[in-house]
């Protein structure tokens, strides 16, 4: 079978090798249909000090298979069956797995694609516990974006941030594959949207997503678009992933006891924070990784709904290093989807 394998930094190669095993107890094997492109696919590609792992490692850490055998003991399933792999290898027995807190698992043993194989691979075999059966009539390219794109924004808006219908909320980076979901499930609920992004065309693109507001965050200062929008009070909700080169300008934008919620750093790890309008406007920050089964089944649901991820393109296999190259230099409005 062919799988994609990481040999050293920026060093992808298609390989030929063995397909797996026939599954095992409590397992299922996977026919790979089509993985998403993230973030952290870029970390793992071009090298990062901190991710404990050996190469060669088989990348892809979102994606969607078709059931292709079912191992002993496995009920619910059925071959053919569209199911969306749960992309950490947790536990499922610490206090945290058992009350469906799957991310704060206490013993999760890595995220695949990145410190272990991953799902860029023709056919592999994964545990029934985690998996989640996608619903009926929804496209392959975008089950494909379920299980990180759709329930992390899932688990930061609703579970964290815990957006209500008619709050104002600013989204960093709207053209990005999370960026685009947070907007359209804000619209969806009835919030008005601020949107920033890093060009003109991409605010139009935000814009025509939905997005009441939107600001270019390259030529103008969406802190005080978000303050004149909201006749100085500020806004609800900050949903942030750029990191650095916005932070201070997020926090300035929240009104009193405003929620800033956050799963990422693209722009730099580190980043200075008022302490004092910290705890004089009584701001809450919220980190956000990752998300839970549940928050995937939920962002399933939503797609069958009708509330659908924005595809920038779909590209095979041979195309994933091209695809990753453009999602590092943002030259992406929406998610890239990999097809096998």
């Amino acid at each position: 079978m062919r799988a994609l394998r990481l040999f050293g930094d920026r060093d992808t190669r298609l390989v030929e090798m063995e397909p797996p095993p026939p599954p095992g107890p409590g397992e299922v094997q996977l026919r790979m249909r089509a993985v998403a492109l993230n973030h952290i696919d870029v970390w793992g590609w071009r090298g990062m000090a901190f991710a404990k792992r050996s190469l060669p490692l088989t990348v892809g850490a979102e994606a969607v298979g078709e059931v292709a055998a079912i191992g002993p003991g496995v009920a619910g399933w059925r071959v053919g069956q569209l199911a969306v792999p749960y992309g950490a290898l947790t536990c499922g027995h610490c206090r945290a797995c058992r009350e469906g807190r799957d991310n704060l698992c206490e013993n999760v043993a890595g995220v695949k694609g990145f410190h272990v194989d991953g799902f860029a691979q023709e056919r592999m075999n994964q545990d029934a516990r985690l998996l989640v059966p996608v619903p009926g009539g929804i496209a392959v390219t975008d089950a494909a974006c379920a299980a990180i794109t759709f329930s992390t924004v899932e688990h930061m808006l609703f579970d964290n941030a815990r957006l209500e219908p008619g709050e104002t909320i600013l989204v960093q980076a709207a053209g990005s594959g999370i960026g685009t979901v947070a907007v359209k499930m804000a619209k969806a609920i009835g919030c008005t949207v601020i949107a920033t992004a890093g060009s003109d065309e991409k605010c139009e693109r935000a814009r025509a997503l939905g997005a009441d507001h939107v600001v270019n965050y390259s030529t103008d200062r969406f802190e005080s678009v978000a303050r004149k929008v909201t006749k100085k009070r500020g806004v609800d909700v900050v949903f942030e992933h750029v990191g650095a080169a916005t932070w201070a300008g997020s926090l300035l934008s929240l009104r009193m006891g405003g929620r800033l919620v956050t799963c990422g750093s693209t722009s730099g790890v580190s980043a200075e924070t008022n302490l004092m309008m910290l705890f004089q406007r009584q701001l809450r920050i919220i980190g956000s990784f990752g998300a839970s089964m549940r928050n995937i089944a939920d962002g399933l649901a939503k797609m069958a709904g009708g509330l659908t991820p924005v595809l920038d393109t779909v590209v095979p296999l041979e195309g994933f290093a091209g695809a990753l190259e453009r999602l590092e230099d943002r030259r992406v409005f929406g998610k890239i989807v990999v097809t096998l």
